[in-house]
């Protein structure tokens, strides 16, 4: 694998379905995708806002406390996030206060930081950004399977009780299919979205044989 490919925004080997370094906030925020599109939104206002304070002052920080200075960068801009999602909808701000409060440990833990070291601030943003816009669209494009199968309708953001339903079905589903609206179905489905993701980056020549082992 070649460094353009190593680099890859989704096939290479930082690409959220390959490190799952998001893992978890996928199954969490991926339960209705009024929660997706939030958390969607969280990880481009903390990746992009986080990157653009730190780079131009990374030769500043200090070696050895560097990612307590990313830790604090990316917890303050996700703070401003839930303050702004708290004045244009409380309730919603609460229901998704445990899943805004993860995107800063993903952000930092992600390693977005360490890798756009070498570049200039605009490139590094939009490396940042283009990292989150991935693990975003999965999170969403797993929203989009769970909650019509699982709660048989579809939500999107506001409204006074935090979510509005686009559509609801007052059918019962059957009951396995309703199973992938809990964390046990997110997992198992998580599991072969991973399996599917794999089988294709290895087809594309992203990654050898005997790395999926």
């Amino acid at each position: 694998m070649n460094k353009a490919q190593h680099m890859h925004l989704f096939w290479g080997s930082f690409s959220p379905l390959a490190s799952l370094i998001g893992g978890g906030l996928i199954v969490m925020a991926s339960s209705r995708l009024a929660f997706a599109l939030v958390c969607a939104g969280a990880l481009l206002w903390v990746y992009g806002l986080s990157a653009l304070a730190a780079f131009p002052g990374r030769k500043f920080f200090p070696q050895r406390g560097k990612t307590l200075v990313f830790v604090f960068l990316s917890a303050f801009t996700g703070t401003l996030y839930l303050l702004i999602l708290w004045f244009a909808n409380a309730i919603l701000a609460m229901e998704n206060f445990f899943i805004v409060s993860l995107v800063p440990l993903v952000c930092t833990g992600s390693g977005v930081f360490e890798r756009a070291g070498s570049q200039n601030t605009r490139d590094a943003v939009f490396r940042a950004l283009g990292e989150a816009a991935v693990l975003g669209g999965c999170i969403i494009a797993f929203s989009l399977i769970r909650e019509p199968l699982g709660c048989r309708c579809l939500s999107l953001p506001g409204g006074v009780q935090g979510i509005v339903k686009v559509f609801s079905s007052g059918e019962e589903g059957f009951l396995p299919i309703r199973a992938i609206a809990g964390s046990t179905g997110a997992l198992l489905l998580l599991g072969y979205g991973i399996s599917i993701y794999r089988y294709f980056r290895e087809r594309r020549g992203y990654t050898k044989p005997e790395e999926n082992l």
